[in-house]
Protein backbone atom coordinates (compact mmCIF):
# COMPACT_ATOMS: atom_id res chain seq x y z
CA UNK A 1 0.00 0.00 0.00
CA UNK A 2 1.07 3.31 -0.39
CA UNK A 3 2.49 5.17 2.57
CA UNK A 4 0.31 8.63 1.39
CA UNK A 5 -3.05 8.42 -0.39
CA UNK A 6 -3.71 12.42 -1.42
CA UNK A 7 -7.40 13.37 -0.33
CA UNK A 8 -7.41 15.79 -3.01
CA UNK A 9 -8.56 14.04 -6.30
CA UNK A 10 -6.09 13.15 -8.59
CA UNK A 11 -6.14 14.35 -12.61
CA UNK A 12 -7.30 12.13 -15.16
CA UNK A 13 -3.35 11.35 -16.23
CA UNK A 14 -2.48 10.70 -12.97
CA UNK A 15 -5.21 8.20 -12.06
CA UNK A 16 -3.87 6.43 -15.43
CA UNK A 17 -0.61 5.86 -14.27
CA UNK A 18 -0.28 2.78 -11.96
CA UNK A 19 1.79 3.77 -8.69
CA UNK A 20 4.75 1.29 -8.83
CA UNK A 21 5.29 3.23 -12.38
CA UNK A 22 8.36 5.10 -12.93
CA UNK A 23 7.90 8.01 -14.82
CA UNK A 24 10.16 8.65 -17.71
CA UNK A 25 13.11 11.32 -17.46
CA UNK A 26 12.11 14.93 -18.24
CA UNK A 27 12.16 15.58 -22.13
CA UNK A 28 15.58 17.41 -22.96
CA UNK A 29 15.63 21.17 -23.40
CA UNK A 30 15.96 20.42 -27.13
CA UNK A 31 13.07 18.00 -27.34
CA UNK A 32 10.85 20.21 -25.54
CA UNK A 33 11.75 24.02 -25.61
CA UNK A 34 10.16 25.79 -22.78
CA UNK A 35 6.82 27.96 -23.29
CA UNK A 36 6.04 31.29 -21.87
CA UNK A 37 2.40 30.62 -20.06
CA UNK A 38 -0.50 32.24 -20.74
CA UNK A 39 -3.07 33.67 -17.43
CA UNK A 40 -6.76 33.42 -17.20
CA UNK A 41 -7.89 36.29 -14.27
CA UNK A 42 -10.59 34.12 -13.87
CA UNK A 43 -9.41 31.11 -13.27
CA UNK A 44 -6.18 32.44 -11.07
CA UNK A 45 -8.63 34.31 -8.66
CA UNK A 46 -10.35 30.80 -8.21
CA UNK A 47 -7.12 29.22 -7.86
CA UNK A 48 -5.65 32.22 -5.04
CA UNK A 49 -9.06 31.96 -3.27
CA UNK A 50 -8.47 28.51 -2.75
CA UNK A 51 -4.95 27.79 -2.29
CA UNK A 52 -2.85 31.30 -1.79
CA UNK A 53 -1.97 32.01 1.77
CA UNK A 54 -0.48 35.67 1.19
CA UNK A 55 2.00 37.27 3.86
CA UNK A 56 1.19 39.62 5.61
CA UNK A 57 -2.56 40.23 4.71
CA UNK A 58 -6.11 39.83 5.54
CA UNK A 59 -6.84 36.79 3.11
CA UNK A 60 -10.68 38.20 3.84
CA UNK A 61 -9.87 41.04 1.24
CA UNK A 62 -8.88 38.23 -1.06
CA UNK A 63 -11.87 36.20 -0.59
CA UNK A 64 -14.10 39.50 -1.06
CA UNK A 65 -12.91 41.24 -3.46
CA UNK A 66 -9.96 39.40 -5.53
CA UNK A 67 -6.08 40.00 -5.51
CA UNK A 68 -3.88 42.39 -8.28
CA UNK A 69 -1.94 40.20 -9.88
CA UNK A 70 1.10 41.08 -11.62
CA UNK A 71 2.62 39.77 -14.34
CA UNK A 72 4.92 41.78 -15.81
CA UNK A 73 7.69 44.03 -14.95
CA UNK A 74 9.82 46.68 -17.13
CA UNK A 75 12.46 49.20 -15.73
CA UNK A 76 10.16 51.30 -12.77
CA UNK A 77 6.85 50.13 -14.52
CA UNK A 78 4.71 46.93 -13.57
CA UNK A 79 1.50 45.64 -15.10
CA UNK A 80 -1.22 43.38 -13.67
CA UNK A 81 -3.19 40.51 -15.78
CA UNK A 82 -6.08 43.00 -17.16
CA UNK A 83 -2.93 45.29 -19.04
CA UNK A 84 -2.91 48.32 -16.65
CA UNK A 85 0.62 49.42 -15.67
CA UNK A 86 1.71 51.27 -12.73
CA UNK A 87 4.78 52.85 -10.89
CA UNK A 88 6.58 50.70 -8.74
CA UNK A 89 7.24 52.80 -6.11
CA UNK A 90 8.28 50.56 -3.54
CA UNK A 91 10.72 48.11 -5.70
CA UNK A 92 8.71 45.71 -5.13
CA UNK A 93 9.40 45.37 -1.19
CA UNK A 94 12.51 47.81 -1.05
CA UNK A 95 14.08 45.15 -3.37
CA UNK A 96 14.28 45.86 -7.67
CA UNK A 97 16.73 48.39 -7.15
CA UNK A 98 18.24 48.09 -10.70
CA UNK A 99 14.62 47.91 -12.35
CA UNK A 100 12.51 45.02 -13.82
CA UNK A 101 12.70 43.13 -16.57
CA UNK A 102 16.87 43.04 -16.87
CA UNK A 103 17.42 40.59 -19.41
CA UNK A 104 21.29 39.76 -18.50
CA UNK A 105 20.28 39.19 -14.92
CA UNK A 106 18.08 36.14 -16.23
CA UNK A 107 20.50 34.99 -18.70
CA UNK A 108 22.98 34.71 -15.71
CA UNK A 109 20.82 32.82 -13.61
CA UNK A 110 20.21 30.62 -16.66
CA UNK A 111 23.53 29.93 -17.25
CA UNK A 112 24.63 29.25 -13.69
CA UNK A 113 22.22 26.30 -13.38
CA UNK A 114 23.04 25.16 -16.48
CA UNK A 115 26.85 25.23 -14.72
CA UNK A 116 25.56 23.95 -11.45
CA UNK A 117 22.06 24.19 -10.23
CA UNK A 118 22.82 23.66 -6.43
CA UNK A 119 25.35 23.03 -4.19
CA UNK A 120 25.47 23.52 -0.43
CA UNK A 121 28.18 25.72 1.13
CA UNK A 122 28.68 22.56 3.69
CA UNK A 123 32.21 21.59 3.67
CA UNK A 124 32.57 22.56 0.57
CA UNK A 125 32.11 25.13 -1.92
CA UNK A 126 31.60 26.67 -5.42
CA UNK A 127 32.76 29.58 -7.11
CA UNK A 128 29.77 32.25 -7.68
CA UNK A 129 29.62 32.17 -3.44
CA UNK A 130 33.66 32.53 -3.52
CA UNK A 131 33.29 35.36 -5.89
CA UNK A 132 30.28 36.92 -4.58
CA UNK A 133 31.76 36.96 -0.47
CA UNK A 134 35.07 38.23 -1.74
CA UNK A 135 32.68 41.18 -3.43
CA UNK A 136 30.90 41.78 -0.39
CA UNK A 137 33.62 42.21 1.86
CA UNK A 138 35.36 44.60 -0.25
CA UNK A 139 32.71 46.96 -0.60
CA UNK A 140 32.44 46.53 3.55
CA UNK A 141 34.42 48.81 5.77
CA UNK A 142 36.56 48.12 8.12
CA UNK A 143 37.58 44.44 8.94
CA UNK A 144 33.97 43.30 8.10
CA UNK A 145 35.80 40.71 6.03
CA UNK A 146 34.03 37.39 6.13
CA UNK A 147 30.85 36.54 5.00
CA UNK A 148 27.81 34.17 6.22
CA UNK A 149 25.22 33.26 3.52
CA UNK A 150 21.43 32.81 4.10
CA UNK A 151 18.40 33.52 1.58
CA UNK A 152 16.92 36.06 2.78
CA UNK A 153 16.86 39.23 5.74
CA UNK A 154 15.11 37.86 8.51
CA UNK A 155 17.55 34.53 8.20
CA UNK A 156 20.66 37.06 8.12
CA UNK A 157 18.97 38.83 11.43
CA UNK A 158 19.06 35.46 13.23
CA UNK A 159 22.21 34.71 12.18
CA UNK A 160 23.66 37.98 13.25
CA UNK A 161 21.57 37.41 17.00
CA UNK A 162 23.13 33.95 17.01
CA UNK A 163 26.44 34.61 16.46
CA UNK A 164 26.60 36.97 19.04
CA UNK A 165 25.87 34.93 21.57
CA UNK A 166 28.27 32.16 20.76
CA UNK A 167 30.72 34.54 20.44
CA UNK A 168 30.57 35.59 23.56
CA UNK A 169 30.54 32.65 25.32
CA UNK A 170 33.44 31.94 23.56
CA UNK A 171 35.14 34.74 24.73
CA UNK A 172 34.42 33.47 28.36
CA UNK A 173 31.63 35.71 28.92
CA UNK A 174 29.05 33.67 28.72
CA UNK A 175 26.24 35.90 30.46
CA UNK A 176 26.37 38.34 27.32
CA UNK A 177 23.27 37.45 25.80
CA UNK A 178 20.68 40.19 26.05
CA UNK A 179 20.39 42.88 22.92
CA UNK A 180 18.60 45.85 22.33
CA UNK A 181 17.10 47.37 19.56
CA UNK A 182 14.31 50.60 18.64
CA UNK A 183 11.19 50.92 19.33
CA UNK A 184 8.94 50.08 16.26
CA UNK A 185 12.14 48.77 14.23
CA UNK A 186 11.38 45.48 12.42
CA UNK A 187 14.13 43.53 12.11
CA UNK A 188 12.32 39.89 10.49
CA UNK A 189 9.76 37.29 11.57
CA UNK A 190 12.29 33.90 12.67
CA UNK A 191 11.67 33.80 16.49
CA UNK A 192 14.79 35.60 17.15
CA UNK A 193 14.54 38.05 15.14
CA UNK A 194 11.10 38.74 15.71
CA UNK A 195 12.02 38.90 19.20
CA UNK A 196 14.63 42.05 18.61
CA UNK A 197 11.91 43.79 16.80
CA UNK A 198 10.14 46.63 18.74
CA UNK A 199 6.46 46.00 17.44
CA UNK A 200 4.62 44.65 20.28
CA UNK A 201 1.29 43.89 18.14
CA UNK A 202 3.93 41.75 15.69
CA UNK A 203 4.67 40.13 18.67
CA UNK A 204 2.23 39.05 20.78
CA UNK A 205 0.10 36.52 19.08
CA UNK A 206 3.43 34.33 19.15
CA UNK A 207 5.10 35.11 23.17
CA UNK A 208 6.70 33.06 24.64
CA UNK A 209 9.42 34.58 22.47
CA UNK A 210 13.66 34.64 22.54
CA UNK A 211 13.84 36.51 26.27
CA UNK A 212 15.96 39.61 27.09
CA UNK A 213 15.60 41.92 24.07
CA UNK A 214 14.93 45.41 24.86
CA UNK A 215 13.86 48.63 23.27
CA UNK A 216 15.14 51.89 23.54
CA UNK A 217 13.88 54.90 21.80
CA UNK A 218 14.41 55.72 18.26
CA UNK A 219 15.15 59.06 16.37
CA UNK A 220 11.69 60.18 15.19
CA UNK A 221 12.76 63.93 14.88
CA UNK A 222 9.14 65.01 14.44
CA UNK A 223 7.75 63.70 17.44
CA UNK A 224 10.86 64.34 19.46
CA UNK A 225 9.78 65.84 22.93
CA UNK A 226 13.41 66.68 23.65
CA UNK A 227 15.70 69.90 22.02
CA UNK A 228 13.36 71.67 19.92
CA UNK A 229 15.06 72.20 16.61
CA UNK A 230 18.16 70.99 17.64
CA UNK A 231 19.05 67.72 15.68
CA UNK A 232 22.09 67.15 16.75
CA UNK A 233 20.93 67.41 20.46
CA UNK A 234 18.02 64.99 19.74
CA UNK A 235 20.51 62.45 18.48
CA UNK A 236 22.88 62.45 21.45
CA UNK A 237 20.01 62.15 23.39
CA UNK A 238 18.87 59.33 21.58
CA UNK A 239 22.26 57.95 21.20
CA UNK A 240 22.66 58.06 25.23
CA UNK A 241 19.48 56.37 25.69
CA UNK A 242 21.66 53.15 24.61
CA UNK A 243 24.02 53.71 27.03
CA UNK A 244 21.58 54.03 29.97
CA UNK A 245 19.93 50.93 28.92
CA UNK A 246 23.14 48.98 28.57
CA UNK A 247 24.12 50.31 32.35
CA UNK A 248 20.68 49.22 34.00
CA UNK A 249 20.90 45.68 32.28
CA UNK A 250 24.70 45.46 32.75
CA UNK A 251 26.89 45.68 30.22
CA UNK A 252 28.22 41.82 31.26
CA UNK A 253 24.75 41.41 30.23
CA UNK A 254 24.60 42.88 26.94
CA UNK A 255 25.39 40.97 24.01
CA UNK A 256 24.49 43.38 20.89
CA UNK A 257 22.70 46.50 19.93
CA UNK A 258 20.99 45.95 16.36
CA UNK A 259 19.83 48.88 14.72
CA UNK A 260 19.02 49.85 10.75
CA UNK A 261 20.66 52.94 9.58
CA UNK A 262 17.50 54.59 8.44
CA UNK A 263 14.57 52.92 9.91
CA UNK A 264 11.87 51.49 7.66
CA UNK A 265 8.96 51.02 10.21
CA UNK A 266 7.47 54.01 11.78
CA UNK A 267 8.43 56.09 8.43
CA UNK A 268 12.10 56.47 7.54
CA UNK A 269 13.91 57.46 10.59
CA UNK A 270 17.56 58.98 9.24
CA UNK A 271 20.21 58.93 12.15
CA UNK A 272 20.59 62.31 13.08
CA UNK A 273 24.04 64.44 12.65
CA UNK A 274 26.72 62.41 15.46
CA UNK A 275 24.00 59.51 16.12
CA UNK A 276 25.69 56.58 14.95
CA UNK A 277 28.79 57.51 15.93
CA UNK A 278 28.01 58.00 19.19
CA UNK A 279 26.45 54.50 19.23
CA UNK A 280 29.94 53.06 18.27
CA UNK A 281 31.58 54.76 21.29
CA UNK A 282 28.93 53.47 23.29
CA UNK A 283 29.36 50.03 22.14
CA UNK A 284 33.25 50.47 22.09
CA UNK A 285 32.85 51.32 25.56
CA UNK A 286 30.87 49.14 27.34
CA UNK A 287 32.03 45.83 25.19
CA UNK A 288 29.17 45.38 23.21
CA UNK A 289 28.42 44.38 19.51
CA UNK A 290 27.01 46.86 16.86
CA UNK A 291 24.95 45.33 13.89
CA UNK A 292 23.98 47.45 11.09
CA UNK A 293 20.73 45.86 10.10
CA UNK A 294 21.01 46.71 6.18
CA UNK A 295 18.26 44.19 4.81
CA UNK A 296 16.61 47.52 3.19
CA UNK A 297 19.56 50.15 3.51
CA UNK A 298 22.50 47.91 1.48
CA UNK A 299 22.66 48.10 -2.22
CA UNK A 300 22.21 52.09 -3.25
CA UNK A 301 18.92 52.31 -1.22
CA UNK A 302 20.87 55.40 0.15
CA UNK A 303 23.73 56.12 -2.27
CA UNK A 304 26.05 53.60 -1.30
CA UNK A 305 26.63 49.88 -1.15
CA UNK A 306 26.41 49.45 2.98
CA UNK A 307 24.61 52.34 4.31
CA UNK A 308 27.50 52.72 7.45
CA UNK A 309 29.41 54.11 4.72
CA UNK A 310 27.12 56.76 3.83
CA UNK A 311 26.97 57.68 7.69
CA UNK A 312 30.60 56.95 8.43
CA UNK A 313 30.65 54.47 11.32
CA UNK A 314 32.00 50.60 11.17
CA UNK A 315 29.93 48.29 12.38
CA UNK A 316 30.91 44.77 13.72
CA UNK A 317 27.94 42.90 11.61
CA UNK A 318 26.28 43.90 8.77
CA UNK A 319 22.78 42.04 7.48
CA UNK A 320 21.89 42.24 4.22
CA UNK A 321 19.48 40.90 1.66
CA UNK A 322 16.89 42.42 -0.88
CA UNK A 323 18.48 44.40 -3.37
CA UNK A 324 22.18 41.93 -3.68
CA UNK A 325 20.31 40.35 -6.15
CA UNK A 326 17.71 43.21 -7.35
CA UNK A 327 15.33 40.05 -6.18
CA UNK A 328 15.78 38.35 -9.69
CA UNK A 329 16.94 35.31 -7.24
CA UNK A 330 16.55 35.24 -3.25
CA UNK A 331 19.65 35.88 -0.82
CA UNK A 332 20.50 37.59 2.19
CA UNK A 333 24.27 37.51 4.28
CA UNK A 334 25.78 38.43 7.06
CA UNK A 335 29.06 40.04 7.13
CA UNK A 336 31.05 40.01 10.10
CA UNK A 337 34.37 41.45 11.33
CA UNK A 338 37.45 39.55 11.55
CA UNK A 339 37.24 40.11 15.61
CA UNK A 340 34.28 38.01 15.99
CA UNK A 341 35.52 35.60 13.22
CA UNK A 342 38.73 34.75 15.40
CA UNK A 343 37.65 32.15 18.07
CA UNK A 344 35.43 30.32 15.24
CA UNK A 345 39.01 29.89 13.05
CA UNK A 346 40.73 27.19 14.55
CA UNK A 347 41.04 23.86 15.79
CA UNK A 348 37.60 22.27 16.11
CA UNK A 349 35.55 25.28 16.78
CA UNK A 350 32.46 26.42 14.51
CA UNK A 351 29.24 27.96 14.27
CA UNK A 352 26.81 25.26 14.40
CA UNK A 353 24.28 26.77 12.15
CA UNK A 354 22.97 27.31 8.35
CA UNK A 355 20.72 26.92 5.76
CA UNK A 356 20.24 24.45 2.66
CA UNK A 357 20.18 27.48 0.13
CA UNK A 358 22.26 29.62 1.07
CA UNK A 359 24.76 31.01 -0.83
CA UNK A 360 22.91 29.12 -3.45
CA UNK A 361 24.98 29.20 -7.06
CA UNK A 362 22.34 30.86 -8.96
CA UNK A 363 22.10 33.45 -6.55
CA UNK A 364 25.30 34.33 -6.38
CA UNK A 365 25.63 34.37 -9.72
CA UNK A 366 22.71 36.55 -10.60
CA UNK A 367 23.95 38.76 -7.58
CA UNK A 368 27.50 39.52 -8.64
CA UNK A 369 25.93 40.41 -12.16
CA UNK A 370 23.52 42.59 -10.21
CA UNK A 371 26.72 44.62 -8.35
CA UNK A 372 28.52 44.74 -11.91
CA UNK A 373 24.88 46.79 -13.07
CA UNK A 374 25.57 48.77 -10.36
CA UNK A 375 29.26 49.59 -10.88
CA UNK A 376 28.80 50.14 -14.80
CA UNK A 377 25.38 52.10 -14.76
CA UNK A 378 26.66 54.48 -11.43
CA UNK A 379 23.77 53.69 -9.86
CA UNK A 380 25.21 54.72 -6.58
CA UNK A 381 25.40 58.14 -7.88
CA UNK A 382 22.51 58.27 -9.38
CA UNK A 383 20.97 57.92 -5.98
CA UNK A 384 23.42 60.57 -4.52
CA UNK A 385 23.02 62.82 -7.11
CA UNK A 386 18.80 62.85 -7.33
CA UNK A 387 17.88 62.48 -3.94
CA UNK A 388 17.81 65.79 -3.02
CA UNK A 389 15.36 66.56 -5.89
CA UNK A 390 13.57 63.93 -4.57
CA UNK A 391 13.22 64.97 -1.20
CA UNK A 392 11.87 68.60 -2.68
CA UNK A 393 9.39 67.00 -5.09
CA UNK A 394 8.05 65.12 -1.93
CA UNK A 395 8.05 68.31 0.03
CA UNK A 396 5.02 70.11 -1.67
CA UNK A 397 2.79 67.54 -0.44
CA UNK A 398 3.03 69.39 3.06
CA UNK A 399 0.68 71.96 1.31
CA UNK A 400 -1.55 68.99 1.89
CA UNK A 401 -3.84 69.24 5.17
CA UNK A 402 -3.17 65.78 6.62
CA UNK A 403 0.65 65.58 5.55
CA UNK A 404 2.79 66.62 8.38
CA UNK A 405 6.43 65.26 7.76
CA UNK A 406 7.99 64.18 4.70
CA UNK A 407 11.74 62.78 5.56
CA UNK A 408 14.32 59.75 4.62
CA UNK A 409 17.24 59.62 2.33
CA UNK A 410 18.87 58.40 -0.75
CA UNK A 411 15.69 56.82 -2.51
CA UNK A 412 14.06 56.04 0.35
CA UNK A 413 11.17 58.58 2.02
CA UNK A 414 8.43 58.68 4.15
CA UNK A 415 5.00 60.81 4.27
CA UNK A 416 3.74 61.08 7.36
CA UNK A 417 -0.10 61.58 7.83
CA UNK A 418 -1.96 63.81 10.82
CA UNK A 419 -5.35 64.54 11.80
CA UNK A 420 -4.02 68.31 12.65
CA UNK A 421 -0.59 69.77 11.55
CA UNK A 422 -0.31 72.41 13.71
CA UNK A 423 -0.65 69.99 17.08
CA UNK A 424 0.96 66.84 15.08
CA UNK A 425 -2.34 64.85 16.64
CA UNK A 426 -2.22 61.76 14.88
CA UNK A 427 -5.68 59.16 13.79
CA UNK A 428 -6.91 56.99 16.04
CA UNK A 429 -6.53 53.23 14.91
CA UNK A 430 -10.32 53.39 13.30
CA UNK A 431 -9.68 56.43 11.68
CA UNK A 432 -5.93 55.12 10.41
CA UNK A 433 -7.88 51.92 9.43
CA UNK A 434 -10.44 54.22 7.63
CA UNK A 435 -7.90 56.01 6.11
CA UNK A 436 -5.00 53.69 4.90
CA UNK A 437 -6.83 50.65 4.24
CA UNK A 438 -10.18 51.80 3.48
CA UNK A 439 -9.02 54.31 0.75
CA UNK A 440 -5.23 55.36 0.48
CA UNK A 441 -3.87 51.80 -0.65
CA UNK A 442 -6.19 51.17 -3.08
CA UNK A 443 -6.80 54.74 -4.43
CA UNK A 444 -2.85 54.89 -4.86
CA UNK A 445 -3.11 51.46 -6.69
CA UNK A 446 -6.06 52.92 -8.67
CA UNK A 447 -3.86 55.98 -9.77
CA UNK A 448 -1.21 54.40 -11.02
CA UNK A 449 1.90 54.29 -8.39
CA UNK A 450 2.35 50.89 -5.93
CA UNK A 451 3.25 51.92 -3.03
CA UNK A 452 3.04 51.34 1.00
CA UNK A 453 0.67 53.33 3.39
CA UNK A 454 1.50 51.25 6.97
CA UNK A 455 0.48 51.95 10.21
CA UNK A 456 3.03 49.85 12.52
CA UNK A 457 3.82 53.36 14.04
CA UNK A 458 2.28 56.63 13.30
CA UNK A 459 0.22 56.35 9.97
CA UNK A 460 2.87 57.24 6.60
CA UNK A 461 3.02 56.66 2.96
CA UNK A 462 6.31 54.80 1.59
CA UNK A 463 8.26 55.15 -1.74
CA UNK A 464 11.10 53.07 -2.14
CA UNK A 465 11.48 53.31 -6.13
CA UNK A 466 14.00 51.68 -8.23
CA UNK A 467 17.76 53.28 -8.39
CA UNK A 468 17.59 54.14 -12.17
CA UNK A 469 15.16 56.50 -11.88
CA UNK A 470 15.32 60.24 -12.05
CA UNK A 471 12.85 64.18 -11.46
CA UNK A 472 10.46 62.88 -14.50
CA UNK A 473 9.81 59.99 -12.19
CA UNK A 474 10.14 61.91 -9.13
CA UNK A 475 7.13 64.43 -10.49
CA UNK A 476 5.39 61.78 -11.94
CA UNK A 477 4.95 59.88 -8.54
CA UNK A 478 4.25 63.74 -6.68
CA UNK A 479 1.03 64.28 -9.07
CA UNK A 480 -0.56 61.03 -8.17
CA UNK A 481 0.07 61.23 -4.31
CA UNK A 482 -0.77 65.07 -4.39
CA UNK A 483 -4.45 64.25 -6.05
CA UNK A 484 -5.02 61.03 -3.32
CA UNK A 485 -3.64 62.72 -0.64
CA UNK A 486 -6.13 65.68 -1.31
CA UNK A 487 -9.25 63.04 -1.49
CA UNK A 488 -8.27 61.40 1.44
CA UNK A 489 -8.25 64.65 3.19
CA UNK A 490 -11.73 64.63 2.83
CA UNK A 491 -12.99 61.76 4.35
CA UNK A 492 -10.90 62.03 7.56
Amino acid sequence: MPLFTSRKTKTAAHAAAPSHVVAPAAATEAEKPYVAPTYDNKDLQKKASDHLWMHFTRQSVMHENGVPIIVKGDGHMITDIQGKSYIDGLSGLFVVQAGHGRKRLAQAAAKQAEELAFFPIWSYAHPSAIELADRLADYAPGDLNKVFFSTGGGEAVETAFKLAKQYWKKMGKPTKHKVISRSVAYHGTPQGALSITGIPAMKEMFEPLVPSTFRVPNTNFYRAEQHGDDLYAFGQWAANRIEEMIEFEGPDTVAAVFLEPVQNSGGAFAPPPGYMERVREICDKHDVLMVSDEVICAFGRIGEMFACNAYGYVPDMITCAKGMTSGYSPIGATIISDKIYEPFSKGTSYFPHGYTFAGHPVSAAVALENLNIFEEEKLNENVRTNSPLFRAELEKLLDIPIVGDVRGDGYFFAIELVKDKATKETFNDDESERLLRGFLSKALYDAGLFCRADDRGDPVVQLAPPLTIGPKEFVEMREILEGVLKEGAKIV
